[in-house]
């Protein structure tokens, strides 16, 4: 199913790795961002809770 690309194969295929690495890149530091602000929150109201009681 793979196309005839001829002489422009290598960028083709090189353009598709790189857009899939980049995008695969975006989504792992979204995921680390929000485990990394899902953690501060976290310790944000446990803060709060011990200054309340």
């Amino acid at each position: 199913m793979m196309p005839d690309l001829g002489k422009y194969a290598f960028a083709v295929l090189a353009s598709y790795g790189a857009t899939f690495a980049l995008l695969a890149a975006l989504v792992g530091v979204t995921v680390w961002h929000r485990a990394k602000s899902i953690r501060a929150l976290a310790e944000s109201e446990a803060r709060m809770e011990k200054s309340d009681g």
